[in-house]
């Protein structure tokens, strides 16, 4: 009789872990689903869907929540609309945390990091190399002729050089008061004003040697025809990429953090250019563009 009992008793604990397995099982699909949201333009998509698809590969599902604003990204995070989003680090120390221009990548990432966790609960992952920031093109051939590779060749030779500016870059702050103020005057031969989607035109036909530009624009994956300066006096902060996502998520899925941070460990310039460029020059779809990129990393 006391078998028969203790057997019973056996089966009825065995159902009830049977029972609360499958209800933690069942809870886990429920709050499994990742918004991934993105910004309003060519790069920030592409990145977005890869972090996307990486997620749906570790078993997630996705919401996708694409073609945001970047005026209101932030907001959408904040208010729950969307769970992560590729950021930059520059864009969250000047524009979302107003804070002073800072020029040192790992500065920069410390800040927003605890600022963003102490003001908004928001988690910066790993950042990538990859940074979108300001810079300045330079046509290739004039660039070989003349030998000039950083800014400060250009400040030497700015004489000799038509410059293509679009207007606001000679007013804004961190345009060109930021430059010369550090590196010094640039008495241009000439320089005229161009319409920002016209200026790799203006440079490929030869009506301007150089232009301001930002640093992972597709057209300069074309070296033979477009030389990025380097800033060797870091006059502009640094616009690193890397996932900003909401603590609760991160909470509830700690996992997040290592499959996104190794998407961010692949990232530099030079592959975000050449990614964006198959969008932008080449004319494909940025979710065939993310996906073969992930295919070649996973």
């Amino acid at each position: 009789m006391a078998k028969g009992i203790k057997r019973r008793i056996i089966i009825v604990v065995c159902i009830i872990v049977v029972i609360l397995s499958t209800t933690a099982c069942g809870n886990k699909k429920e709050t499994a689903t990742i918004r991934v949201g993105s910004k309003d333009f060519t790069e920030n998509m592409i990145v977005s869907e890869i972090y996307a698809l990486a997620l749906e590969d570790a078993g997630y599902k996705v919401e996708r929540v694409q073609n945001i604003a970047g005026s209101v990204i932030h907001t959408s995070i904040i208010n729950d609309e969307i769970d992560l989003y590729p950021e930059y680090t520059g864009t969250g120390l000047l524009s979302i945390l107003q804070m002073d221009v800072l020029t040192d990548a790992h500065e920069v990432y410390r800040t927003v990091k605890e600022e963003y966790e102490k003001q908004f609960h928001l988690t910066w992952l790993d950042y990538a190399e990859a940074n979108d920031g300001q810079g300045l093109v330079i046509r290739t051939e004039t660039a070989k002729a003349l030998g000039i590779y950083t800014i400060s060749d250009l400040q030497q030779h700015a004489a000799e050089l038509r410059f293509a500016s679009q207007g606001e870059f000679d007013q804004r702050e961190d345009g060109l008061p930021a430059l010369t103020g550090v590196y010094g005057s640039f008495d241009w031969k000439s320089s005229k004003v161009y319409d920002n989607g016209l200026k790799y035109k203006v440079l490929e036909q030869n009506e301007a040697d150089v232009c301001p530009a930002y640093t992972t624009e597709g057209p300069l994956a074309e070296t033979d025809k477009f030389t990025l300066l380097e800033d060797d006096k870091q006059v502009w902060p640094p616009y690193n990429l890397a996932p900003v996502v909401r603590d609760n998520i991160m909470e509830e899925n700690p996992v997040i953090a290592d499959i996104l941070n190794k998407i961010s460990a692949t990232l530099d310039t030079a592959t975000v250019t050449g990614l964006n460029a198959k969008v932008d020059v080449d004319k494909e779809e940025y979710e065939d563009v993310a996906k073969e990129y992930y295919e070649s990393i996973k």
